[in-house]
């Protein structure tokens, strides 16, 4: 549906160009680039590498949920109007294709964020034995009492009894490929090179930005990687959707979240709460993170039964109006998260 609507409204602006006589506005040699970035990181690793040297716009309103995202007839219009469009691609961005083939637009670049790193699919993160009778959690699928055992499925975001449960799920990758510094880093790089090739005039500022950028992106990474080296435990646990999958294969921190991924269920189980509650307790876990614009309901729910603090540990996506008034940057949000991990870890 979303995907017919995006196309629908860019048949609208097609026909709208049409009858009126608008044309896309032609970038003089002297002009600046226009970059259409879809969401927040993106928009804010260009508006780092290139500064005022591009006409830069972020597609999604600040304060908008990213999720389920379907552009309007003015969304076509700026993207019409670009020379380069950065999305993260994926199952969240399946309306691009059809956008870009209906405009016809073969000047203008496109690329994806989950082309440029190495990509993990949903459901590496665990799949993993809740076993009811001795009430652990079980990594080892050999692990065996002569009983059946309960596994978390990530897919369904539930529990089922026995080995014999299956499904013939799609592979989707996880989409949040920026929240890992390092992934940061190779994305950086790879803009750097592309906005160099589409302006080569400006190629040494920007690329002169990108090595200063990088180097502090390198310094966020070395943040991380020390809180986790001195934390007392390497547990977190999310009662909430979980986009930092990136994060904690990056780091070794093993998580627990009521949703995997960023899925559009807003009701976990009962079972899974309540092993999201007893693996606070079991472990003396003292956070429980929610992320930015959540309605924190099982979060709060984790950390009454528990006594746990909540903590937000933001993801990016996003960030609210006044955030993005006042200038917040991606390296703003990560460092905040940085003293977020540090606190939930000791």
């Amino acid at each position: 549906m979303r995907i017919f609507s995006a196309v629908l409204a860019t048949l609208v602006v097609a026909l709208s160009l049409t009858f009126t006589g608008c044309e896309r506005p032609v970038r003089t040699e002297e002009g600046p680039l226009r970059v259409v970035a879809t969401i927040f990181p993106q928009f804010d690793f260009v508006r780092q590498i290139a500064g005022d040297r591009v006409e830069l716009t972020m597609l999604l309103s600040p304060g908008a949920e990213s999720h389920g995202f379907d552009p309007s007839p003015r969304d076509i219009i700026t993207i019409n109007n670009a020379d380069l469009l950065i999305y993260v691609g994926g199952h969240g961005d399946e309306w691009v294709a059809p956008i870009l083939a209906s405009l016809g637009r073969e000047d203008m670049r496109s690329v994806a964020l989950l082309d440029l790193v190495e990509v993990v699919e949903h459901g590496h993160d665990h799949h993993s034995d809740f076993c009811e009778e001795c009430e652990e959690y079980h990594n080892d699928h050999h692990h065996a009492h002569g009983h059946h055992h309960h596994h978390f499925c990530y897919e369904c975001e539930e529990y089922h009894n026995g080995h014999h449960h299956h499904h013939d799920h799609e592979h989707h990758y996880d989409e949040h490929v920026w929240t890992c510094p390092r992934n940061a880093v190779l994305i950086v790089r790879a803009l750097t090179e592309i906005l160099s090739e589409l302006d080569p005039d400006n190629a040494y500022f920007f690329r002169a930005n990108a090595v200063a950028y990088i180097a502090k992106l390198e310094e966020l990474d070395r943040a991380f990687a020390n809180v986790v080296a001195n934390a007392a435990r390497t547990t977190v646990v999310f009662g909430d959707r979980f986009p930092f999958l990136y994060l904690t294969r990056s780091y070794g921190l093993t998580h627990f979240a009521a949703f995997s991924g960023c899925c559009v269920q807003t009701q976990a189980s009962p079972a899974t709460i309540a092993f999201l509650i007893e693996t606070v307790q079991r472990e003396n876990i003292p956070v429980v993170f929610h992320i930015e614009f959540s309605n924190r309901l099982i979060a709060n729910v984790i950390a009454e039964a528990t006594g746990a603090r909540l903590l937000e540990l933001h993801s990016l996506h996003n960030v609210s109006h006044a955030d993005f008034t006042a200038g917040v940057t991606y390296l703003d949000l990560m460092r905040r998260n940085v003293e977020m991990l540090r606190e939930a870890l000791n």
